[in-house]
């Protein structure tokens, strides 16, 4: 099974001594509210599974459960945390930025929190941007507002130049809130502050609209990007249904990822082909999206049909790669190119459509969580300044089956969870929009082959 072999072991920082604070006010709980490291989530679920494990004198891989511990390892008067986000903006980060600065001050006491601007380019001084102290009052109002007070960036940055920063400021918590990139990051951040032999706790609170997040079930952000991509299709839906031979045409978010199409699609069931980058289809040929889409407008006169951003790459095999500050593959815009091939199609044929394109994408980055994201934020948040106070480091809060646990770094970062064509989340999409495989028999067959 594929998570057999996971490393779940948390890297510490050493020993924690320290009564946590939480054991002088646990507002009569009798310590219920602490966590013991021994208290752990089963990877796997499948009880077939996990009884051939113990049979074969196997332990089921687990995950610690994420929460307060008893004794922590910093000293909450005299420690100084870092916060930083990076890359792409995605609805929620200011209500992590918000849940982490409101533990750490009215719960453990630490009054000396810092957040770096720009991302990673904060630690670099030859950039001059300023460090924001940051406070209850100044996160008060935060969540009202999208994006991140602190701004973000992209690009690599010179992991030794980092670790200085870090030194020189004397921070023992940095709390690096980002996606892959990011977590790459935090991985060789942590290996330089080891090889430096510095007490400095890094620790990851990922970050992607796209939920590709590899074991990690539910990335924040994602709730809100569904919601507002069901306004996308709704809105798609009312003008393909306003003309004849209408045509609503979609684009979303999700490089190699189609979670966030798969999802809408089944959250606003008005959508008659989704197109993810995990499922390969035809543009031409009998079977081929063209050729459905017509019989579709000749059945029910309009038609909506969602595509994720990193679908359909293989049309653009002979144009030039490209890649971004971060180091990835710039994709090219199949939004833009399934609309040009769809009005040439129709118009060789000299039939009249109606279509209207939607690229909701910048919009839903930027804009506030709703309130589903705005409880998930607040968990991992405090999650996460349970894990930074009580040593841990080189680890993520994630969200596994039903419980917020520690992921090691290297568990998780480097790697990507995607759609399964035949898992429950994609046949569900087949059965709402009714879409055949969109693939000529024999490149259908050749596949299967592969």
């Amino acid at each position: 099974m594929e998570f057999d072999s996971v490393e779940t072991h948390i890297e510490s920082l050493g020993e924690a001594k320290i009564d946590s604070p939480f054991m002088k006010n646990d507002h009569g709980r009798k310590n219920s509210i602490f966590i013991e490291d021994d208290m752990r989530v089963l990877i796997h679920v499948n009880e077939k599974h996990i009884t051939r494990m113990i049979d074969q004198g196997k332990k089921p891989p687990a995950f610690e459960i994420a929460g307060p511990r008893k004794k922590i390892f910093f000293d909450p008067s005299k420690l100084r945390c870092a916060l930083v986000t990076c890359g792409g903006l995605c609805p929620g980060l200011n209500d992590i930025i918000r849940s982490v600065v409101l533990e750490l001050y009215h719960r453990y006491g630490v009054k000396q929190i810092y957040g770096m601007k720009y991302g990673l380019q904060g630690f670099i001084p030859e950039y001059g941007h300023d460090v924001i102290e940051l406070d209850p009052e100044s996160v008060v109002r935060i969540l009202e507002r999208g994006g991140s007070i602190l701004g973000s960036s992209r690009g690599p940055q010179d992991i030794e130049a980092i670790v200085d920063s870090l030194e020189r400021m004397n921070i023992g918590i940095v709390f690096m809130i980002g996606g892959d990139g990011t977590l790459m990051a935090a991985t060789r951040i942590t290996e330089a502050i080891r090889k430096r032999k510095l007490k400095i706790s890094v620790i990851g609170i990922p970050k992607t609209i796209d939920n590709d997040v590899y074991l990690v079930a539910r990335s924040f952000g994602f709730d809100t990007a569904v919601e507002i991509s069901t306004q996308a299709i709704r809105g798609a839906h009312n003008e393909a249904e306003g003309y004849p031979k209408g045509i609503g045409l979609i684009k979303l978010m999700g490089r190699h990822s189609g979670f966030l199409a798969a999802t809408a699609a089944l959250a606003q069931q008005d959508v008659n082909f989704v197109l993810i980058p995990e499922v390969d289809f035809d543009l031409d040929g009998e079977n081929g999206l063209l050729a459905c889409l017509e019989k579709r407008l000749q059945n029910r006169m309009h038609a909506v049909i969602l595509v994720a951003e990193g679908a359909g790459q293989k049309f653009f095999g002979d144009e030039k790669t490209e890649h971004d500050p971060s180091g990835n593959v710039k994709l090219k815009d199949i939004g833009i190119y399934i609309k040009e091939k769809i009005v040439d199609y129709f118009k060789a044929k000299n039939i009249p459509i109606s279509l209207k394109y939607i690229d909701p994408s910048y919009m839903i980055r930027s804009l506030p969580a709703n309130s589903n994201d705005h409880v998930f934020c607040s968990f991992l948040g405090r999650d996460a300044v349970h894990a930074g106070m009580a040593g841990k480091t080189n680890m993520l809060v994630g969200h596994w089956n039903n419980h917020f646990v520690h992921v090691p770094m290297e568990a998780s970062a480097g790697k990507r969870k995607q759609v399964s064509p035949h898992g429950k989340l994609w046949v569900s999409v087949l059965e709402a929009t009714g879409q055949s495989s969109l693939k000529n028999k024999a490149n259908h067959e050749t596949q299967e082959e592969g």
